[in-house]
C-alpha cells in the first residue's frame, strides 16, 4: 500500500504547482492518523 501512495498519488499531486499545499496535506494527515492511532488505541 505505501509504495503505490509514493509511486502513485504523491508525484501525481506535485504536478502543476501545487507543492506546498500537497505536502503540507500529506504531513497533516500523517499527524492526524497518528493522533486518532494513539488516542484510540
Amino acid at each position: 500500500m505505501l509504495f503505490i501512495i509514493s509511486h502513485e498519488i504523491i508525484p501525481e499531486s506535485h504536478r502543476k504547482g501545487h507543492e506546498f499545499f500537497a505536502t503540507t496535506g500529506l504531513m497533516v494527515g500523517f499527524v492526524l492518523m497518528m493522533v486518532l492511532d494513539t488516542g484510540l488505541g
